[in-house]
């Protein structure tokens, strides 16, 4: 019996959907995932309107998948690149460093997708809302992981407050994306390097272990 062959039909329709996606998590990344419209989309990439609500549906179901989109482009940004480096302090530094650089670069055109996202649903209920919160929570929880490791293996002194330094380099590195996107600089990332790094210095076992101040 010959291989089964792949159904050039499906083939096109993961293409297609992939496409579409990539266009949306930008446009929602400076428009917000309520400028999304799947006619809109079809008439940018010059697509079948028709073929394009058959792959998604409606309005909802797009937004949600440009959600889980621009998730995956941020694991390969920044989480897959903090996991490379063994854990303490140097990967709680590749994680900041990575996510400084997500933002900087422009991987989303708005700078943080999320950033951005969140605070057009934040008020909101329904499963877009849950979808973003639940990428919120998945966040933290990886910082505050990341940064307990580094506490487990001596690296952070006993006393840290985990939950708190989570917060707060957090809010270093939003305020910094915040800065750049509305004043289309950069000058927020070399305020947010330092401050990250002070705050790890006040915390760690032995600074020598961190980037030296520049």
């Amino acid at each position: 019996m010959g291989e089964a062959r792949p159904d050039g039909r499906v083939e096109r329709g993961n293409q297609t959907r992939q496409l579409v996606l990539a266009r949306a998590v930008q446009v929602a990344s400076t428009e917000g995932l309520d400028g999304l419209s799947l006619g809109r989309l079809a008439t940018e990439l010059k697509l079948s309107k028709s073929g394009v609500f058959a792959l998604f549906g409606s309005k909802e179901e797009l937004q949600l998948a440009t959600v889980r989109t621009a998730v995956s482009m941020f694991v390969d940004h920044v989480l897959t690149p903090t996991r490379s480096v063994d854990p303490g302090l140097g990967r709680v530094w590749r994680m900041c460093e990575s996510w400084l650089t997500y933002s900087r670069t422009r991987v989303f055109r708005g700078g943080c997708f999320f950033y951005a996202t969140i605070a057009e649903f934040d008020s909101r209920k329904g499963k877009v809302h849950d979808a973003l919160a639940a990428t919120q929570t998945g966040w933290v929880t990886f910082v505050e992981e990341t940064l307990e490791e580094a506490r487990a293996r001596g690296e952070l002194v006993a006393k840290t407050d985990i939950s708190q330094l989570a917060f707060e380099l957090i809010a270093f590195m939003e305020l910094a994306n915040a800065e750049s996107v509305l004043h289309d600089n950069a000058p927020g990332y070399t305020k947010a390097t330092k401050a990250i790094l002070g705050r790890l210095r006040d915390v760690a076992a032995d600074p020598a272990l961190l980037p030296a101040a520049s």
